[in-house]
């Protein structure tokens, strides 16, 4: 009988180095899939519509969630974002593991509903780190950067609710965290009985 995957809460300020980890982390591992959030934000300069977000418009991001079909909401710099449940629920049952990136606010929310998912903090170095990297975008004004540097350290202080915490000093010793992280908890007895139970019934 094949076990379920894990669902993995993946969060860490903006500039941490989230979307970089997991492109390598994908490459690495081909049975992890990364959940697509929607939002109601413009794409930014080479973003792609069902890949990098499902962009809509407020009227349908609301209506989502009136059917129910967002397993997590929250809105973040006057935009809001949301994590589709369907496509998460396949992945799960096919054996899958599904990474959700998001902010603290939906991740909040994702472990209450699944006490059981594996949640992940990515932090930065330090915050000179995560300033310079937010500058080396150069997409966003000095306005906002200083609003995005506020909000990290509020997420930051939210680190200690997480299973694990992960320092993005460098992308490959990140990668190789996570890895051991996700092979750790599939070793966890309360996830692998069937293995128990294989043993046992062939004494």
């Amino acid at each position: 009988m094949k076990n379920n995957g894990l669902l993995i809460v993946f969060s860490g300020p903006s500039g941490a180095g989230k979307d970089t980890i997991l492109k390598h982390l994908l490459e690495r591992n081909e049975n992890i899939k990364l959940s697509v959030s929607a939002t109601t934000r413009a794409p930014r300069q080479g973003e792609i519509d069902g890949k990098d977000y499902h962009f809509i418009d407020r009227a349908q991001f609301d209506a989502m969630e009136k059917n129910d079909e967002m397993l997590e909401s929250a809105e973040y710099c006057g935009n809001c974002y949301g994590t589709p449940s369907k496509p998460i629920e396949n992945w799960i049952s096919a054996g899958n593991d599904v990474i959700l990136e998001i902010e603290v606010q939906g991740a909040s929310q994702i472990k209450s509903k699944c006490p059981d998912c594996v949640s992940i903090f990515v932090l930065p170095p330090s915050l000179k780190v995560l300033e310079q990297r937010l500058r080396d975008r150069k997409t966003e004004s000095e306005e906002a950067i200083q609003k995005r540097l506020s909000i990290a350290r509020k997420e930051i202080s939210e680190g200690n609710h997480y299973d694990y915490v992960v320092i993005n000093d460098t992308v490959d010793n990140a990668v190789d965290d996570i890895i051991h992280i996700i092979c750790a908890e599939k070793h966890k007895v309360h996830r692998d009985t069937n293995l128990l139970e294989g043993v046992l019934n062939h004494a």
